[in-house]
């Protein structure tokens, strides 16, 4: 078991913009970063949010873009949470497919139950060919036996596919009234622990395994989202949002934990956060990582002094 994180805590407004809110308002957020490096380019998955009451308001699109140098990136395709029929859409994931080309699993509130569930797109050989009326069930409320997962984050390690995402727990009692609002998240009636969930058939089908992270007993304690993991010596380190109550929801910060099989996660960060923004509720969240030629490229959301999240990466040197 790796003892200890394998870069230091870095200064997240020292980072670069690599995407601004379209205003600069609370509310208006651009984030939910997933990025995949294929050897020659960049990929990114990011959604852009309004505030509850704004035209087509929460989750309303989100998009795979593609660039050379990691900074600039030019989008590729596209959805609008219209196209779903959903309140609002989250992380998506981008992953290579089996025998070329890639997956792109959605992340989006059911409208048949208010529930968040995760799908997978058909695969295509370049991102802008992905087709949302090929959407397949991944995970679901009903094939969990939670009220709702989200938040996908997917990789491979031999024959073996892994998909950890954010889940809803469930609750003896727990009604349909706590999915009002379309986010089980926002209310407070349950805690959020990642998931983790197999497949070895490529993505095609998914085993569910029930909890990998949990929520911890402090600043963690509602939610505990692992959100990116990488392969180091003697092990994993892995990047994950937490909360201490449905207060904080929406500016969760970043912690760190560690594993040596990717099923059980130790916390390194238990007492504190290992990054905060200085920005009022001190958001750095959705942090994904790249290890790629001696540097870390870390991408996360970033609370403002306005109230906007923007998207933003940094560059460090591997010790």
């Amino acid at each position: 078991m790796i003892e200890h994180a394998p870069l230091p805590a870095f200064d997240p407004l020292a980072g670069t913009v690599v995407l601004a809110p379209e205003k600069d308002e609370e509310g208006y957020w651009v984030g939910c970063p997933g990025v995949l490096h294929d050897g020659e380019r960049f990929w990114l998955t990011y959604r852009r949010r309004r505030p509850r009451g704004a035209g087509a308001e929460r989750g309303w699109r989100c998009a795979v873009a593609v660039s050379d140098d990691g900074v600039d990136f030019t989008d590729v395709w596209s959805v609008h949470k219209d196209e779903l029929g959903t309140p609002s859409m989250e992380r998506f994931c981008l992953a290579p497919a089996d025998g070329g080309g890639f997956v792109l699993y959605l992340s989006y509130v059911d409208p048949a139950d208010n529930r968040w569930r995760i799908d997978a797109l058909s695969p295509a050989a370049h991102p802008s060919e992905f087709d949302v009326a090929s959407a397949r069930p991944v995970l679901t409320a009903a094939s969990t036996g939670t009220e709702g997962v989200k938040d996908p984050y997917v990789l491979r390690a031999g024959p073996v596919t892994y998909l950890f995402a954010s889940y809803a727990e469930a609750l003896d009692g727990l009604g349909s009234e706590a999915h009002a609002s379309a986010d089980i998240y926002n209310v407070g009636a349950t805690t959020h622990p990642t998931g983790l969930a197999t497949s070895l058939d490529g993505g095609a089908s998914f085993t569910w395994h029930g909890q990998a992270l949990g929520v911890g007993q402090g600043w963690d304690r509602y939610q505990a989202r692992l959100n990116s993991v990488v392969a180091v010596p003697g092990g994993y380190v892995g990047f994950y949002d937490g909360s201490a109550s449905h207060a904080e929801n929406y500016e969760e910060r970043c912690g760190v934990a560690v594993s040596g099989d990717l099923f059980g996660w130790r916390r390194l960060s238990g007492e504190r956060p290992w990054v905060t923004s200085p920005h009022r509720g001190g958001s750095v969240r959705y942090l994904d990582a790249l290890l790629l030629e001696g540097r870390w490229w870390l991408y996360y959301e970033l609370t403002r002094a306005d109230g906007a999240h923007e998207l933003r990466v940094i560059r460090i040197p591997a010790g």
